[in-house]
């Protein structure tokens, strides 16, 4: 099995510490074998720019990761990326961070039943089924 690559879609204006405690978790301290690479723009883009850039990011992945935070339902960025994943029949779980649990509201596109806590096994787990799943398995 190829190492499996994520996109982490996020709540930039409210989960930047957690993407990047995720993202620095998951090359160190996890039982998790998949890539996490940082493909947020750095600059701010006109938006069919981005867009294209994303979908391009999204297409070359093996599964999208949404970190849910407490507003991550109301991230427009966010519910595209998962449409984007979708569009891309790239899988899509999500991790609750930040304070969020079962009853956080979530984006669309986001089925509460693909929506676990942060626990690296539960995550390894999600990860291999992932891999199982995508166009790119």
């Amino acid at each position: 099995m190829a190492e499996p690559r994520a996109f982490v879609s996020f709540d930039f204006d409210h989960n930047q510490i957690q993407r990047t405690l995720f993202a620095g978790q998951a090359r160190s301290d996890s039982p998790t074998p998949f890539t996490v690479e940082d493909w947020s723009s750095k600059t701010p883009l006109p938006q069919a720019q981005w867009e294209r850039l994303i979908a391009q990011k999204i297409n070359a992945t093996h599964m999208c990761i949404v970190l849910v935070g407490q507003t991550t339902s109301a991230a427009t960025g966010v519910v595209k990326e998962i449409a984007m994943a979708k569009a891309h029949n790239v899988p899509i779980f999500g991790v609750y961070v930040d304070g969020a649990d079962a009853n956080t509201a979530l984006p669309v596109g986001l089925a509460r039943n693909r929506v676990i806590g942060w626990k690296w096994t539960n995550i390894a787990a999600a990860v291999l089924q992932m891999m199982g799943e995508g166009k790119n398995a």
